[in-house]
């Protein structure tokens, strides 16, 4: 078992409970999914860069990435259906504590000037968003077999409506927020 997994199980789940009087064990906050994309932009013509981009996040997430393609053309993007227009890898159960462990404990803090991931980025309905700049704060990534360097979205998908306990929940598995607000 993950060691943040563990962590939930023994402690979180009471903190949670006792904190926002759940009655209701289903109804305690849990982590659903974490899904990582990418937009590829203009490496989208170049087959070889978005090959690497592909293995770069599979690498990183430790399961297959896809890529994603156009649903209709878009004259003002240059942009064709079926077009590669991205790249998305949804993690569930362990690979999913395994991504935010070595997020949190190896990868932010690798980041330069790092002072926290924003507390802004929550959607209202208990879900968290925040962006990366590039992908080499991660340890599996080698810097030389990089073609292009690019960032990548995180979505962190809870069971709870509330952002106030997904907030809670993300605060006590060890999500490093920024000071402030």
């Amino acid at each position: 078992m993950n060691r943040l997994r563990a962590k939930y199980s023994e402690s979180i789940k009471d903190i949670l409970v006792k904190e926002f009087d759940i009655k209701n064990p289903m109804l305690i906050p849990a982590l659903e999914k974490i899904v990582i994309s990418v937009g590829v932009g203009d490496s989208a013509k170049d087959q070889k860069v978005l090959q690497n981009m592909v293995d770069t996040i599979s690498l990183i997430a430790g399961q297959k990435a896809l890529a994603t393609n156009a649903k209709k053309s878009v004259a003002g993007f240059k942009v064709r259906e079926g077009f590669p227009v991205g790249i998305k890898v949804t993690l569930r159960k362990e690979n999913m504590y395994n991504f935010l462990d070595k997020l949190i404990s190896v990868a932010l803090p690798r980041v330069k000037d790092f002072r926290g991931v924003p507390r802004d980025g929550f959607d209202g309905r208990g879900n968290y968003n925040f962006g990366l700049d590039e992908q080499l704060m991660f340890p599996e990534v080698e810097y030389d077999k990089i073609i292009k360097t690019h960032g990548m979205n995180i979505t962190v998908v809870t069971t709870t409506n509330s952002d106030k306990e997904a907030f809670k929940l993300l605060e006590l598995l060890g999500m490093p927020f920024a000071k402030g607000k």
